[in-house]
Formats: structure tokens, sequence, C-alpha cells
């Protein structure tokens, strides 16, 4: 086989100087930083390789977490001939000939572990030509994306293989890469030591943004240590990871909503920080709040829906970036208002029931009559004007006639809804007074 780091098809000369996230590939599994859950022996990739059993992979994470390397990795440990392409340039010409060639290969004894970057930009036909490959064992295919596989890979193509979720780079993986780093050059980085947790939040969880900042870095002629002031004016934070119709999207409103329902007004300040520091429109999270305050805090504080209605036209007024403290304020309120989903709750099964009972009529005595043949068949009948009757409740059944009475509505003993319920508990108490009416 092939050096496992070297690309055939762009051979490089000995000498040849190469970058530091290069060199400091790791050549074994085991130096692989920052994905131990997957590859110890008690993870799924540490148990395949000991049971001598490797399927193939989707192996699904941000840049720079070791897909690639991995997925090398796997090859030689494996001894298959590690073949990679990229979905962004290749066509179906080409994989008809990665195909053929793994045929070929096959046929004189050798595997083949056929790597596909970016896997999810293949359309729909082109991951189906992968399937006939990977039954007959022509190919071991490892994707890599940076992509929800459950929204941008086919079910087929799932079921036959397994996705291993590799994580973004803590600040101590970080760290440890740094050090590897300043092993491979012989020196210390020159920065102090706030400096140099500055480079390292900066490649934010990306081991090969990192080494590559480091190596910037080193090139620069010091006569001291830089500080993190100076730092950033020399190098540049990298944007967030942040896509407005994608996983992170609902990721990034998910953690707000669930912060703001679980009452953290500095964790929902965050995410909704977060949002709009990568680039989401204002009115979306407008929107969304407004939802919250109906959704999750409701009738516990019916001021929380005008306070998000009153922030959501202030934005509209003044635009960003002053309108978004607006927002920020609805945000805060939000947090830190009572929480009741009673009408969430109470909604949702009077409409489970409006479609289980089908076209049951109401009952005659609270239509209307407003012809001799309706008086004359019982519309009206019976009926009792609530407000001539004592406490101004008659106590009247609204419920269709052969519908068991339900109970949709049970308000929680927070907020306003303390005040809901005493109400009910009330008018339960009259309606007892007057089973017959």
């Amino acid at each position: 086989m092939a050096d496992l780091f070297d690309n055939p098809s762009d051979p490089v000369k000995p000498n040849t100087p190469r970058p530091l996230a290069d060199r400091l590939r790791p050549r074994v599994l085991a130096d692989v930083v920052g994905q131990e859950k997957v590859l110890s022996e008690a993870g799924p990739l540490g148990a395949m390789l000991t049971a001598g059993s490797l399927s193939s992979l989707i192996l699904w994470g941000p840049p720079g977490v070791g897909k690639t390397t991995i997925a090398r990795l796997l090859a030689a440990q494996t001894n298959l001939n590690f073949v990679q392409i990229s979905a962004i340039f290749t066509g179906v010409p080409d994989l008809r000939k990665v195909f053929e060639s793994a045929r070929i290969r096959r046929q004189n004894g050798q595997g083949t572990l056929l790597f596909v970057d970016e896997i999810h930009r293949f359309n729909k036909a082109q991951q189906d030509g992968f399937l006939p490959y990977m039954e007959d064992g022509t190919i071991l295919l490892v994707g890599a994306t940076t992509e929800n596989p459950s929204f941008e890979l086919n079910a087929a193509l799932l079921s036959r293989a397994q996705v291993i979720v590799l994580e973004r780079l803590t600040l101590a993986d970080l760290e440890r890469l740094t050090q590897r780093a300043e092993q491979d050059l012989g020196r210390a980085i020159p920065l102090t030591a706030d400096a140099r947790d500055a480079v390292q939040e900066m490649a934010d969880g990306d081991g090969r943004a990192l080494l590559n900042l480091i190596e910037q870095v080193m090139a620069w002629k010091l006569d001291k240590p830089l500080d993190r002031d100076a730092l950033s004016t020399r190098l540049m934070r990298r944007a967030a990871k942040y896509d407005k119709s994608g996983e992170e999207h609902y990721n990034l409103i998910s953690a707000l909503h669930k912060s703001v329902r679980g009452s953290d007004p500095d964790a929902a300040l965050y995410w909704f920080a977060r949002m709009l520091e990568g680039g989401e429109d204002p009115r979306f999270l407008a929107r969304r709040i407004t939802r919250m305050a109906v959704e999750d805090i409701g009738l516990a504080d019916p001021q929380a829906q005008e306070v998000c209605l009153q922030s959501w036209n202030t934005y509209e007024r003044l635009g960003s970036p002053e309108g978004e403290l607006a927002l920020a304020q609805a945000v805060v309120y939000l947090a830190l208002a009572p929480k009741s989903n009673a009408v969430y709750v109470a909604f949702k099964a009077a409409r489970a029931a409006a479609r289980d009972t089908g076209s049951l009529p109401p009952p005659k005595h609270i239509l209307n009559a407003p012809t001799k043949l309706m008086k004359d068949i019982g519309y009206g009948s019976g009926y009792a004007y609530d407000h001539d009757t004592e406490d101004g409740f008659s106590g009247q059944e609204y419920f269709p006639e052969s519908m068991k009475r339900p109970v949709y509505y049970m308000p929680p003993e927070r907020g306003f809804e303390r005040e809901l319920k005493k109400r009910i508990d009330y008018f339960i108490k009259l309606r007892a007074k007057r089973p017959n009416v």
C-alpha cells in the first residue's frame, strides 16, 4: 500500500515544506484528539476494530475534528486501500471509475475503503448509486458530513451504514494540540497565557483552524510575547458556525426556547445573542419569542404576550441594532415570568376531541330559533339566561348531549392562573348545586 499520508495523484518530494496541520496529522488512532468516546475500546469504532468487523460509516461532525484522519487510519488498520473523493468535485462518470477500480482491486484480493467527503452534497440518485457496491462488498463506504444525516442522506444509505457522531474539540483538546505544535516547532508560542487562551477560543473547536492560527503566529518576528489585545489586532476571530436554514438554526432556537421555559434569563440571553451574531433575522426571533409567551406562559401572566408584541413593534420602529434591545427585554421578561402550558395542553386536547366526535350537534337549548318550525322542534327551549340567574351562573350543559363532559383546562396554582383556578373551583361548586338545570 502507498504511504498512508501520500496522495498518489499529487506526489510530494521529501524536502517539500508541509503545513503544520499536515505534519501533526495522527499516525495511529490513539493519537486522535477529542474523540475518545468513539475510538476507545468501549466506543463504537473501537469495538468494531477489536472485533475485526468494520462496517460502512457516516462520520458526522463539525469541521476540523478528524473525520478525514480517522478514515485514513481505519483503512490502514484494516489493510484496506484508501481512496478519497469529494462530493463537490465528483460526478457520475468519476464514480463509475472509482467503483470499477474497486471491483478490480477486490478481484485481486484487496479491499477498498472509499472515503467520501461532504457526502451530503450528492443527490438522491448519486447516493443510491453506492448501494449495490456496499452490499456486494466492493467498497466499504466512509462518508463525512457536517450536516445532520437524518435530513441530508437517503434512508436506504443510512440503513447500510452506522452514523458516528464526532464532537467539536474542547479547550482542553485544543491545548493538547497546542502543546504538540510546540514540540514539533521546538519552541513555545510567543503569547501570554491569556493570548494563548484567545487563540484557542478563536479556533472555535476546529483543530485544523487552531494549527493554522498557530502557524501564523509562529511566523511573526516578535521581541516579546503578545497579549490578548495585541493578538486581536493581528488575527481576526472566526465567524461562529451558524446556518440560518440548517441544523444550527434549529439547535439554537431550541436552546433559546428551553432556556426561557427553564426560567434562566442568562442562558436565554446567551442563545438569543448567539443567533443574532450568527446573522439570524430579528423578526424571526420576535415571532418565536411571542410564541413562547403563548405556549409556555399563557394565562399565568397575560401581560407576557403584550410585552412581546410591544417589543416587536419597538424593533420595527427602531430597526437593528437599537431595536434588538427591546427583544432582549422581552426574552428576560419571559424567562422570569411564571410558567404555564395549561391552555396549550387544553387546546390540543380540545382539538383532538373535536376530531374524534365528528359532527355532534350542540344541545338544542343553546340553539337560536329564528323560525316557528325551529321553536316547535325545541330549538332554544329551556335555555337559562345566565344574567338572570343567581350568581350570574346558570350551570347549564353546553357540550353535545351524547358527549360525556370532559375537562381540558386545568390551570396550575402559579401566577395569574392561581386566580383562574379559584374561579373554576367556584363554578364547579355552583354547578354541583344545580344538577337539574
